[in-house]
Protein backbone atom coordinates (compact mmCIF):
# COMPACT_ATOMS: atom_id res chain seq x y z
CA UNK A 1 0.00 0.00 0.00
CA UNK A 2 1.43 3.35 -1.04
CA UNK A 3 0.66 6.27 1.29
CA UNK A 4 0.30 9.66 -0.40
CA UNK A 5 0.54 12.98 1.41
CA UNK A 6 -0.88 16.44 0.88
CA UNK A 7 -0.19 19.52 3.01
CA UNK A 8 -1.65 23.01 2.85
CA UNK A 9 -1.11 26.06 5.05
CA UNK A 10 -3.20 29.20 5.20
CA UNK A 11 -3.08 32.27 7.39
CA UNK A 12 -6.40 33.68 8.51
CA UNK A 13 -6.57 37.06 10.21
CA UNK A 14 -9.10 35.99 12.83
CA UNK A 15 -8.97 35.19 16.52
CA UNK A 16 -8.08 31.78 17.82
CA UNK A 17 -11.55 31.43 19.36
CA UNK A 18 -13.24 32.37 16.08
CA UNK A 19 -11.12 29.87 14.13
CA UNK A 20 -11.79 27.02 16.57
CA UNK A 21 -15.52 27.75 16.69
CA UNK A 22 -15.69 27.52 12.89
CA UNK A 23 -13.52 24.42 12.36
CA UNK A 24 -14.90 22.47 15.31
CA UNK A 25 -18.44 22.81 13.96
CA UNK A 26 -19.10 19.86 11.59
CA UNK A 27 -22.00 21.76 10.03
CA UNK A 28 -19.41 24.03 8.35
CA UNK A 29 -18.04 21.12 6.32
CA UNK A 30 -20.46 21.89 3.49
CA UNK A 31 -19.04 25.45 3.27
CA UNK A 32 -15.58 24.00 2.60
CA UNK A 33 -16.57 21.41 -0.01
CA UNK A 34 -16.92 22.18 -3.73
CA UNK A 35 -20.41 21.91 -5.20
CA UNK A 36 -19.28 19.35 -7.79
CA UNK A 37 -18.81 16.83 -4.94
CA UNK A 38 -22.51 17.20 -4.00
CA UNK A 39 -21.78 16.61 -0.31
CA UNK A 40 -24.80 15.76 1.81
CA UNK A 41 -24.54 15.19 5.57
CA UNK A 42 -26.57 12.06 6.33
CA UNK A 43 -25.98 12.03 10.07
CA UNK A 44 -27.14 14.73 12.41
CA UNK A 45 -24.17 16.99 13.09
CA UNK A 46 -23.95 18.83 16.38
CA UNK A 47 -22.48 22.33 16.50
CA UNK A 48 -19.32 21.08 18.26
CA UNK A 49 -17.39 17.94 17.41
CA UNK A 50 -16.17 15.47 20.00
CA UNK A 51 -13.78 12.52 20.03
CA UNK A 52 -15.45 9.42 18.71
CA UNK A 53 -18.02 11.38 16.72
CA UNK A 54 -19.10 9.61 13.53
CA UNK A 55 -20.02 11.74 10.53
CA UNK A 56 -21.89 10.00 7.71
CA UNK A 57 -21.91 11.80 4.37
CA UNK A 58 -22.81 11.14 0.79
CA UNK A 59 -20.53 12.47 -1.92
CA UNK A 60 -20.67 12.23 -5.70
CA UNK A 61 -17.06 12.84 -6.72
CA UNK A 62 -17.08 11.09 -10.11
CA UNK A 63 -19.85 11.10 -12.73
CA UNK A 64 -22.51 11.82 -10.09
CA UNK A 65 -22.14 8.31 -8.64
CA UNK A 66 -23.13 8.44 -4.94
CA UNK A 67 -20.65 7.15 -2.38
CA UNK A 68 -21.14 6.86 1.36
CA UNK A 69 -18.26 8.31 3.34
CA UNK A 70 -18.10 7.70 7.07
CA UNK A 71 -15.45 9.50 9.10
CA UNK A 72 -14.64 9.44 12.79
CA UNK A 73 -13.16 12.29 14.78
CA UNK A 74 -10.42 10.29 16.48
CA UNK A 75 -8.46 12.98 18.34
CA UNK A 76 -9.11 16.51 19.52
CA UNK A 77 -6.92 18.92 21.42
CA UNK A 78 -9.22 21.88 21.89
CA UNK A 79 -8.12 25.05 20.06
CA UNK A 80 -5.09 23.19 18.69
CA UNK A 81 -5.99 20.32 16.35
CA UNK A 82 -8.35 17.52 15.46
CA UNK A 83 -8.02 14.41 13.34
CA UNK A 84 -10.62 12.76 11.15
CA UNK A 85 -10.17 9.25 9.79
CA UNK A 86 -12.25 7.45 7.21
CA UNK A 87 -14.10 4.37 8.43
CA UNK A 88 -16.08 3.65 5.25
CA UNK A 89 -15.48 5.29 1.90
CA UNK A 90 -13.54 5.52 -1.31
CA UNK A 91 -10.04 5.37 0.20
CA UNK A 92 -8.17 2.41 1.62
CA UNK A 93 -6.66 4.76 4.22
CA UNK A 94 -7.51 8.39 5.12
CA UNK A 95 -5.98 10.37 8.00
CA UNK A 96 -6.56 14.15 7.99
CA UNK A 97 -5.08 16.40 10.65
CA UNK A 98 -6.42 19.94 10.98
CA UNK A 99 -4.03 22.08 13.05
CA UNK A 100 -4.53 25.67 14.24
CA UNK A 101 -1.41 27.60 15.19
CA UNK A 102 -1.48 31.08 16.65
CA UNK A 103 0.81 33.62 14.98
CA UNK A 104 1.34 37.34 15.65
CA UNK A 105 -0.99 38.19 12.75
CA UNK A 106 -3.69 35.54 13.05
CA UNK A 107 -4.22 31.80 12.94
CA UNK A 108 -2.31 29.50 10.62
CA UNK A 109 -4.45 26.60 9.45
CA UNK A 110 -2.37 23.55 8.57
CA UNK A 111 -4.02 20.61 6.85
CA UNK A 112 -1.97 17.43 6.65
CA UNK A 113 -3.54 14.56 4.76
CA UNK A 114 -2.22 11.02 4.40
CA UNK A 115 -4.20 8.67 2.19
CA UNK A 116 -3.99 5.46 0.19
CA UNK A 117 -6.18 4.13 -2.58
CA UNK A 118 -7.62 0.64 -2.97
CA UNK A 119 -7.13 -1.64 -5.98
CA UNK A 120 -3.32 -1.85 -5.99
CA UNK A 121 -1.72 -0.74 -9.24
CA UNK A 122 -5.11 0.30 -10.66
CA UNK A 123 -5.61 2.63 -7.70
CA UNK A 124 -2.16 4.11 -8.32
CA UNK A 125 -3.00 4.70 -11.99
CA UNK A 126 -6.25 6.41 -10.91
CA UNK A 127 -4.21 8.51 -8.48
CA UNK A 128 -1.92 9.73 -11.24
CA UNK A 129 -4.75 10.32 -13.72
CA UNK A 130 -7.34 11.99 -11.49
CA UNK A 131 -7.32 11.51 -7.71
CA UNK A 132 -4.22 13.59 -6.97
CA UNK A 133 -5.66 16.47 -9.03
CA UNK A 134 -9.12 16.17 -7.42
CA UNK A 135 -7.64 16.34 -3.91
CA UNK A 136 -5.70 19.46 -4.90
CA UNK A 137 -8.93 20.97 -6.32
CA UNK A 138 -10.84 20.27 -3.11
CA UNK A 139 -8.17 21.95 -1.00
CA UNK A 140 -7.88 24.87 -3.43
CA UNK A 141 -11.64 25.36 -3.08
CA UNK A 142 -11.31 25.18 0.70
CA UNK A 143 -8.54 27.81 0.62
CA UNK A 144 -10.66 30.19 -1.47
CA UNK A 145 -13.77 29.58 0.64
CA UNK A 146 -11.84 30.46 3.80
CA UNK A 147 -10.46 33.59 2.13
CA UNK A 148 -14.00 34.65 1.23
CA UNK A 149 -15.25 33.95 4.75
CA UNK A 150 -12.31 35.31 6.75
CA UNK A 151 -9.96 37.15 4.39
CA UNK A 152 -8.63 40.64 5.14
CA UNK A 153 -11.40 42.14 2.97
CA UNK A 154 -13.93 40.83 5.51
CA UNK A 155 -12.46 42.52 8.59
Amino acid sequence: MKIHSFKQKQLLHISHDQAWAFFANPQNLTKLTPEWMQLTLLSEAPQMMYEGMIITQQIKPILGIPLTWVTEITRIKERSYFIDEQRIGPYRFWHHEHRLRETPTGIEIIDTLHYALPFGIFGEIAHQIAVKRKIAEVFAFRYEALEKLFGEDND
